[in-house]
């Protein structure tokens, strides 16, 4: 029979992907783990596999479609001995039978696989004295926004409220229920949802455009990473309670043992160096020291449980074209300088190509931002959940500073600590950034 191949999960968030490329055509024969096609998620390009063997009978999505769900049907094999023809003349019906399952909210990867189809039921107001039917994380999330779930229709199975139905009430675009005639009762909270909804999206485009002259501007449609960007940090301004601490770092220590290593580094025949260490290599190195040496801001927050990591997975922030990424160094605080820094340079390479795997860049414990090289002297960089912590890194420049009472010129670097209240107070953030101050103004502790 036909073997249905359907657009892949390619990491535990992704709803919905562009297929860049098809790498065979219709007619081909295959075998488990051939290459068959490039897909594009938010973040990056990756090669998807065949699992099964046949030949290539349809392809029912083609390549540069954008927007593409998971689940859905994109392909069609025709098995081994099967007639190609009829299995091609089949794929017209089955993507009804092959479409995607209701999406059920983002979940951490131990949780169990979403559940089947199920019929859509709507659930009755509570006013009727029926309740209301909603997943804990749409509860934790309409009350953190103060939306009503009992005038929500729930869109997951048998009527489930479920988060994607939160936020389109938060974004003005859910479906209400039907208050009842004998129920007016249920109309101020419905008027309070909506205003909230308003108050929360803001302007709309509309508004937005009338404040400017017609042809003044051009409409640029947000790509894939920026609306993963958008969300994701606004969903961390909203829901984590940041909090800053800065401090100013003396580096010429550093920057002499720097040049020392670089000048030590290695060479092959053809004169290229092993390594070639950067400030900002020493800076993951320093952070994850110090997140070693204060195990308890190594920590994500959780509703039941405070999470302490055993490893400092440090995420950089690299800049590409349309946004960002921030790929993770893992167990940082065991690695060599010259291992961080060759592993940056491949990140960043590949980062800026997109193609870093998913499990390079989702998770970590901390995150580093440094816009030094920028010519930024300060900044606070927004948490990106669910790190606890994230070091916003300035310039080294020259000032002038008091020593043992007079004045010197020292070169100086201004790092800020944003934390999230909840599990790092400021006792504990400010502890942290003194050993990463300490780390970076003797940095002959990073290598012993």
């Amino acid at each position: 029979m036909p073997i249905n191949i359907t657009m892949p999960a390619l990491s535990p968030t992704m709803e919905e992907g562009n297929l860049a490329k098809w790498l065979v055509k219709e007619g081909d024969k295959i075998k488990s783990g051939d290459v068959i096609a490039e897909i594009e998620t938010d973040k990056a390009t990756m090669e998807v596999e065949a699992v099964d063997e046949g030949t290539v009978a349809k392809i029912v999505v083609p390549a540069g479609t954008e927007g593409v769900k998971v689940n859905a049907l994109i392909a069609v094999l025709a098995g081994e001995g099967e007639d190609v023809s009829a299995a091609a003349s089949g794929a017209a019906a089955a993507p009804a039978a092959a479409a995607p399952a209701p999406k059920a909210e983002t979940a951490p990867a131990h949780s169990a696989p979403a559940a089947q189809p199920a019929p859509v039921v709507p659930a009755a107001l509570s006013t009727d004295g029926h309740r209301t039917f909603a997943s804990p994380l749409a509860r934790r999330l309409a009350k953190e926004s103060g939306i009503d779930l009992t005038a929500l229709v729930g869109s997951g199975p048998h009527g489930r409220v479920i988060k994607k139905d939160i936020e389109a009430a938060v974004a003005g675009t859910g479906v209400a229920k039907a208050a009842p005639a004998a129920a007016p009762a249920a109309q101020p909270a419905a008027a309070a949802q909506a205003a909230a909804a308003a108050a929360l999206k803001g302007m709309s485009e509309d508004a937005v455009l009338k404040l400017f002259e017609p042809g003044s501007y051009e409409l640029v449609p947000h790509d894939g990473m920026r609306k993963t960007i958008a969300k994701r940090l606004q969903e961390s301004k909203q829901t984590v309670p940041h909090f800053y601490v800065t401090v100013d770092c003396e580096l010429d220590a550093l920057l002499a043992l720097r040049t020392q290593l670089n000048d030590a580094a290695p060479k092959s025949k053809d004169g290229v160096a092993a390594y070639k260490l950067s400030v900002n290599d020493m800076v993951i190195k320093a952070l994850a020291l110090s997140l070693r040496d204060v195990p308890d801001a190594n920590v994500s927050w959780t509703d039941n449980n405070m999470v302490k990591h055993k490893h400092a997975d440090v995420g950089v922030a690299v800049s590409i074209p349309g946004g960002l990424i921030t790929p993770i160094i893992r167990s940082a605080e065991l690695k060599t300088l010259s291992a961080i820094s060759n592993e940056m340079k491949d990140y960043g390479k590949r980062a800026k190509e997109r193609k870093l795997k998913p499990e390079e860049y989702q998770g970590g414990t901390t995150a580093v931002s440094n816009m030094g090289m920028m010519g930024v002297k300060n900044f606070s960089a927004v948490i990106n959940p669910p790190h606890a912590t994230i070091l916003a890194v300035g310039a080294g420049e020259q000032r002038v500073i008091v020593k043992k009472g007079e004045m010197a010129i020292a070169t100086m670097m201004s790092v800020t600590l944003s934390t999230d209240h909840r599990c790092v107070d400021g006792a504990l953030g400010a502890e942290l950034l003194a050993a990463f101050k300490g780390y970076i103004e003797n940095p002959m502790g990073m290598l012993v």
